[in-house]
């Protein structure tokens, strides 16, 4: 299974781009993670997965969801054997928008480990965070259901509570603080507030010049790195 470095990044387009855009972005995406020394974990549809796989060299690959089931029965389902041969390497999984009870997330992340695929899962409160990390997912996002696609990041008290939490369980896993983070300075704020990565989804998607956006983000990434590393 893949390791990822800390800092790491994601870029989460969701289901605002698709073929040629989307695959476009994740070219982006993969000049500027190489150019700063960043591991970047990079979303998109299920169907423009094995392009942006084939089209970028730095990316992990990442799938927005899937389902527990096994090889057989399951029209309409997201295999994780399918997406294992395709060249994903890990997953989001109860995302705001894709809300999973904590019995089929407890499946969905067992099933991931067993075929090799890290777990990205979603909280929204501190409780719910606590209760999440019981199931030992490889990465947590935790962010405001409310602050989604908002433009407002998660303020103090929620991310050390979060992160809190979540170590209070199990400090292996990696936690991601994300509601929206859109700027430089915003990267900057919230891993030095305790996370281990951050991203993004409108604030990137919606900027003028995707590259630019990209740049000022990951850059504000890598220049705290360099910094904790002095």
């Amino acid at each position: 299974m893949t390791k990822i470095k800390k800092p790491f990044f994601i870029v989460n387009p969701k289901s605002y781009l698709y073929g040629d855009d989307v695959v476009k972005l994740a070219k982006i995406a993969d000049k500027v993670a190489a150019q700063y020394h960043l591991d970047c974990l990079f979303t998109g549809q299920l169907i423009d997965l094995p392009r942006i796989k084939a089209a970028t060299t730095h990316l992990t690959i990442t799938a927005q969801h899937m389902d527990p089931l096994q090889p057989g029965r399951g029209m309409g389902h997201v295999l994780p054997e399918a997406l294992k041969a395709a060249g994903v390497e890990a997953v989001v999984l109860n995302h705001a928008e894709k809300p999973l009870g904590i019995g089929v997330l407890d499946q969905t992340i067992t099933r991931a480990k067993a075929v090799g695929l890290m777990t990205i899962v979603c909280s929204d409160t501190p409780s719910e965070s606590k209760t999440i990390a019981t199931l030992h997912p490889t990465m947590m996002i935790c962010e405001p259901t409310s602050l989604i696609g908002t433009g407002s990041i998660s303020n103090e008290d929620y991310i050390k509570l979060t992160n809190e939490a979540v170590r209070s369980v199990d400090s292996n896993i990696s936690i991601m603080q994300a509601a929206g983070v859109s700027t430089g300075e915003d990267v900057k704020k919230v891993l030095q507030l305790g996370a281990d990565g951050t991203g993004g989804t409108s604030g990137i998607i919606k900027a003028p010049d995707w590259q630019t956006k990209l740049e000022e983000m990951m850059g504000a990434m890598a220049a705290y790195k360099e910094a904790q590393l002095a």
